[in-house]
């Protein structure tokens, strides 16, 4: 049986995700260390200009003082000194940045000192800045550069190991997908590493071998219970053939052979979960098979044929296409299809068989959600629907169509009621 597929929301893959996050990582790193740099370069460039610039003023007073002279680069109140140095009130040297860029004289520093006493002239030194901030700039640049590498390095890196971590993810996501569709033997086995992931995927396996063990304990105590009944169950319908003819007793041999029908039911699946069925398969008209298996449930179900070579007629019965299979199991799922339709349903209810299909459908209130999605769960039914039974007809139904190597799919109809399609196997 496969359930309603739910669409699903569109997603990224975890490797493109870790991949996007490692590569903003090594941008905010990247960029963090290149502001990092390039600040404190930055000072350091001053830093060094400023004592140039102190020492140069310092050499320059020296000599203009001994020998009457100006020393190469010093000037004696420079139109372009800045205000703060133009009549410093003391004779102790002053520092004073000027980030005017004028020409191609660039930012620089400057460095001046009275010469004599109040009224002197003030001898100032300038020490441009502009090699030393080329070389920031080309410092800049090439960090850039390797940024941009260490960032093309790093997102394969990242998305090979993405990679690793998605695979070993998919295995342990593909394991409880098989369970989940009832293949408790699935094991995602043991993983490399010591980490979150095996320890996923060591939690699912641990997971399937419990729900396994609850569950063959269930399987074993519903066949065990089904074979004690057996023999009771007959004894009363032995034992209901004495009561003398009447209400009573046509009242008390119904309800035992309702009790007895559930003992069978139980049988049967006992017997599908123990995996020991096995199909005979034969050769058989496929119209002929269904409208015989409609036939003996007595209720009142409309056989079509549109499959090549059939119809609905008797003679047309006899010559319709043949198809490989078992017709005692295909019987038994037909059967049980009808009955559902007839007892949750609403008339008419109507069967389609096609070349390689058999289609079922009534005119109800259609199949449970849950159903739909979770598939049928033996004795539970829909409480708020009409029409009892105790949730085992579709559950044998599923079981004979997996033996019968077929497809069991339920859905409801645009136009309301439930419609229940076998596909046999090419």
């Amino acid at each position: 049986m496969r359930p309603l597929r739910r669409p699903r929301p569109s997603r990224t893959s975890l490797r493109w995700k870790i991949a996007a996050l490692a590569a903003a990582t090594a941008c905010l790193v990247a960029a963090a260390v290149g502001v990092l740099v390039h600040l404190w370069t930055a000072h350091d460039i001053r830093q060094r200009a400023e004592a140039r610039a102190f020492n140069s003023v310092y050499s320059a007073v020296d000599t203009y003082r001994r020998t009457g002279t100006l020393a190469d680069g010093a000037e004696l109140d420079p139109a372009e000194l800045p205000t703060a140095l133009r009549r410093p009130a003391d004779g102790d040297r002053h520092i004073a940045y000027d980030g005017r860029v004028e020409g191609n004289a660039g930012p620089s520093v400057w460095a001046a000192q009275r010469v004599g006493g109040p009224g002197s002239p003030v001898l100032a030194v300038q020490v441009n800045m502009s090699p030393d901030l080329y070389g920031l700039r080309r410092l800049d640049a090439s960090m850039a550069v390797a940024s941009l590498v260490s960032l093309a390095a790093a997102v394969p890196l990242a998305l090979y190991g993405a990679g690793l971590v998605g695979r070993r993810l998919r295995r342990v996501s593909q394991t409880a997908s098989r369970i989940s569709s009832g293949d408790l033997d699935a094991r995602t086995g043991p993983t490399k590493g010591r980490d979150e992931v095996a320890d996923i995927a060591a939690t699912v396996d641990l997971m399937a071998d419990s729900l396994s063990r609850r569950l063959r304990t269930e399987r074993r105590f519903t066949a065990d219970v089904a074979h004690e009944l057996r023999t009771p169950v007959g004894g009363l319908l032995a034992a209901a053939d004495l009561l003398p003819p009447g209400e009573t007793e046509d009242l008390l041999r119904a309800r035992v052979r309702d009790l007895r029908g559930l003992v069978e039911d139980l049988l049967e699946i006992s017997r599908l979960d123990a995996g020991v069925e096995q199909a005979v398969r034969a050769r058989v008209p496929l119209l002929a098979v269904v409208a015989e298996a409609v036939a003996r449930t007595g209720l009142a179900t409309v056989v079509t044929g549109t499959g090549s070579g059939t119809g609905t007629d008797a003679k047309n019965a006899q010559t319709a296409g043949t198809v490989e299979t078992d017709p005692r199991r295909l019987e038994r799922v037909v059967g049980n299809l009808v009955v559902n339709a007839h007892r949750h349903g609403s008339a008419p209810v109507e069967v389609t068989v096609g070349d390689r299909t058999v289609v079922v459908r009534d005119h109800g209130p259609g199949f449970p959600a849950d159903l739909l999605r979770d598939g049928p769960r033996r004795f539970h039914t829909d409480a708020t629907g009409h029409g009892s039974g105790h949730g085992l007809g579709l559950t044998i139904a599923l079981g004979q169509a997996q033996v019968l190597g077929a497809e069991l799919c339920l859905a409801n109809a645009p136009d309301g009621g439930a419609v229940a399609t076998l596909r046999l196997p090419t």
